[in-house]
């Protein structure tokens, strides 16, 4: 009898942990999670070796493959370099761009 419940509560765990890593339209799963941190790496590395872009005020987040830029920008041209460069960036899958051109 002991083992039958050992059984039970061993698959009661399984099925929470399953439970627990799916995914909600307002929670991403645990692969997307790590899909989405390795978007975000790519787009603030590829912003960082674009010359073209001041990156340094420009801050990245991804959900579900949806790149968010926000920050300040020197001009209406890095606003447009951003989107392309974050656009090309393997995986993602979309990007809104609320970047702000300073006030001079």
């Amino acid at each position: 009898m002991k083992q039958a419940y050992k059984t039970i509560l061993a698959l009661f765990v399984l099925f929470l942990s399953l439970v627990a890593c799916h995914a909600t339209p307002t929670r991403e799963s645990t692969g997307e999670y790590i899909d989405d941190s390795t978007i975000t790496t790519k787009v603030k590395t590829a912003l960082l070796t674009d010359k073209n872009v001041s990156s340094g005020s420009i801050s990245v987040k991804t959900f579900k493959g949806t790149v968010q830029l926000s920050g300040f920008v020197n001009n209406a041209e890095q606003v447009r370099q951003a989107y392309e460069v974050a656009s090309q960036v393997e995986g993602v899958k979309a990007v809104h761009n609320n970047l702000i051109v300073k006030v001079q």
